[in-house]
């Protein structure tokens, strides 16, 4: 017995997902699985996640929460935080960025990217990440350029994929 789908039925299944993200295994990339990560990769990797821990230690500050504060908020461990914040080699579980991505809400699909879970296709999004990144400063406060780069930042993070439902 063979099952077949026309286009339409997986259109109409597509649509009524919204915009769920979806993936397989621990890491998803894009564009072909087959595809092993080369060093540049990695690098682009790591330096996605040197923005991935400013932003979550500033939407944290943002919101005058302590590390216990938002992980409480967002369902987490504290030293999960802490390491997410401090170290630029930790790769963060799924579960995590989902979880973070819920409680800033912002695109989990683009949170999945910037903590190098799934690889970025859009190299603008890459590169506004590092821009991002090298606009914050650890201080007590945010400065104003800080927080209009926190803005963009989010809208960039926030931004619906038009291509990817049509």
């Amino acid at each position: 017995m063979r099952l077949e789908r026309s286009k339409e039925w997986w259109l109409a299944r597509a649509r009524s997902e919204g915009n769920a993200a979806v993936s397989a295994g621990l890491l998803a990339f894009d564009p072909a699985p087959e595809e092993r990560p080369s060093s540049a990769r990695m690098e682009v990797g790591e330096e996605s996640r040197i923005a991935f821990g400013k932003f979550v230690h500033l939407m944290r500050r943002r919101r005058g929460l302590s590390m216990e504060q938002l992980a409480e908020a967002a369902e987490l461990e504290a030293s999960e935080l802490l390491v997410i914040e401090g170290d630029v080699h930790h790769v963060p579980e799924p579960r995590t960025v989902f979880k973070l991505a819920q409680t800033f809400d912002v695109s989990q699909r683009r949170l999945m990217q910037l903590a190098g879970l799934t690889a970025a296709n859009d190299i603008g999004f890459r590169e506004e990440a590092v821009r991002f990144a090298a606009r914050s400063e650890s201080v007590e406060k945010l400065t104003p350029d800080e927080s209009s780069a926190l803005e963009a930042f989010v809208a960039v993070l926030s931004e619906q994929d038009l291509k990817r439902v049509k």
